[in-house]
């Protein structure tokens, strides 16, 4: 419009010119003419020059709106991380301090599986519930309802449903924790995940992939939680450092039977991490559980549904983890680089009762590993790679019709990813999974959705 304008003023101040010159015929010479002819030149690039000048201005404004909008969802997104319990626990963002956060989480996928399979297996591995492939065609994922807050100054409270449609509602998550204990230390009771590794803490939905890693799989029946209490201690120092030490009663997977009156498993974990220039950060950490496991029943595969294997005796898991992360300037909005993974080692040494009823001494180590990157290469969009391994170790003859047969099979797994997020609310994720854990390898197609309503957590590291 202001282009319009300018160049209408133009042509009238161009018509008044020409009106008096005709005016005034004696001042008809060549000079003359020259004359007119340079300033008429003079004022078309004074005009043109004003002309490009707004146009710029007006593109400048318009990125400086679309930068303010930036802006403030990057304040939002501060606003959220600072809502953080003591100890680096994530907390959901609050309307005050004594009124609790309400959110949901809801997740649905539409999946192909060539071949199609109901049935899932790992040989060499004795498998908990709920480590399966998923279903074919359209699926309402599990859902979480959340509900958080403080409790008053001195106490933060949180509880977790999850909802789907096989298993029903199932109490995820249920705990107080301590807001200031004073020196660092803090302590949390109820029914919460354990912090060993970087996974199993966090929930499903918040994973950069669909389906965790074999090893959390195979080893910890996807995650492993229970009810139980925790210690943590955050040291005084420049760069991050948590211990955490945790009991629990010791009946959820791979545990089982509640062993020792109620108290049959415990952690320790360490993890340290810091920042090196503006746009490096990383994070790295052990940990181990040690199970006295009880009667750990899990299913049989080679014998069909409703058969079941006895594990009793002592396990050990010891695991490494460690994380990096990139973005220019540390600022995440266009560019961010992850790369994570983790070791896991595991001893068992007890007694094993295949289906036939038999004990047999069984002692094994078994390990597996995942390593995975997911790169942000435009606002919004992320792609990302997973590789991983298990290894079950070797057993003898006597376990040939058990599920802790190999069958000479070495599970592994690779994936790759898509994603888009129109906010941190809401995520469409496509997915490739090359699943060899089996002795058939299976090809999956997934497109999922993870939508978030209410209160939003805020993002862990």
């Amino acid at each position: 419009m202001k282009s319009l304008i300018l160049r209408c003023t133009l042509i009238g101040i161009l018509s008044a010119s020409g009106i008096a010159y005709a005016a005034n015929p004696q001042a008809q010479t060549n000079d003359d003419l020259a004359d007119l002819q340079q300033q008429i030149d003079l004022m078309r690039k004074n005009y043109d020059q004003r002309i490009r000048d707004l146009e710029n201005r007006l593109v400048q404004a318009e990125r400086r709106a679309a930068d303010s909008d930036e802006l403030r969802e990057e304040l939002v997104e501060s606003v959220e991380e600072l809502t953080l319990a003591p100890g680096g626990d994530q907390v959901a963002s609050r309307p005050s301090d004594f009124n609790p956060g309400i959110g949901v989480v809801m997740v649905g996928t539409i999946q192909s599986m060539n071949p199609s399979t109901d049935t899932f297996e790992i040989p060499g591995f004795a498998l908990g519930e709920e480590t399966g492939l998923g279903n074919d065609g359209l699926s309402v994922g599990e859902s979480d309802f959340t509900l958080n807050g403080s409790i008053d100054d001195k106490f933060y409270g949180s509880m977790t449903l999850a909802v789907s449609g096989d298993e029903g509602v199932v109490l995820e998550e249920a705990y107080v924790q301590t807001l200031a204990l004073g020196g660092g230390f803090n302590i949390r009771a109820g029914r919460f995940f354990s912090s060993i590794g970087y996974l199993n803490e966090k929930h499903l939905h918040t994973d950069d992939f669909i389906g965790r890693p074999l090893p959390y799989r195979a080893m910890l029946g996807n995650q492993y939680g229970d009810d139980g209490l925790q210690l943590s201690w955050l040291a005084p120092t420049d760069n991050y450092w948590i211990v955490e030490a945790e009991v629990f009663r010791g009946d959820a997977f791979p545990a089982g039977g509640a062993a020792n009156e109620g108290f049959g498993s415990w952690t320790l974990s360490s993890h340290v991490g810091g920042d090196f220039g503006v746009s490096h950060s990383w994070m790295a950490g052990i940990s181990m559980l040690n199970l006295d496991v009880e009667a750990r029943t899990t299913q049989e595969q080679f014998s069909g549904a409703g058969s079941e294997e006895v594990f009793t005796g002592d396990s050990t898991l010891y695991i490494g983890d460690f994380v990096y992360k990139w973005s220019p300037a540390g600022n995440t909005r266009s560019q961010f680089l992850k790369l994570q993974g983790e070791y896991f080692w595991r001893e068992e040494d007890g007694l094993f009762t295949p289906v036939d009823g038999n004990d047999l001494a069984y002692r094994e180590d078994q390990n597996g590993w995942y390593l995975e990157g997911v790169y942000q290469f435009k606002p919004k969009w992320r792609i990302g790679l997973r590789h991983s391994e298990l290894d079950a170790g070797s057993l003898g003859p006597a376990f040939a019709y058990s599920s802790l047969n190999t069958q000479r099979h070495s599970p592994r797994q690779n994936t790759l990813m898509l994603d888009w997020s129109n906010s941190e609310f809401s995520r469409i994720r496509l997915q490739y999974n090359r699943d060899e854990s089996m002795r058939d390898s299976v090809d999956i197609w997934t497109l999922q959705y993870i939508m978030s309503l209410g209160a939003h957590a805020a993002h862990g590291y």
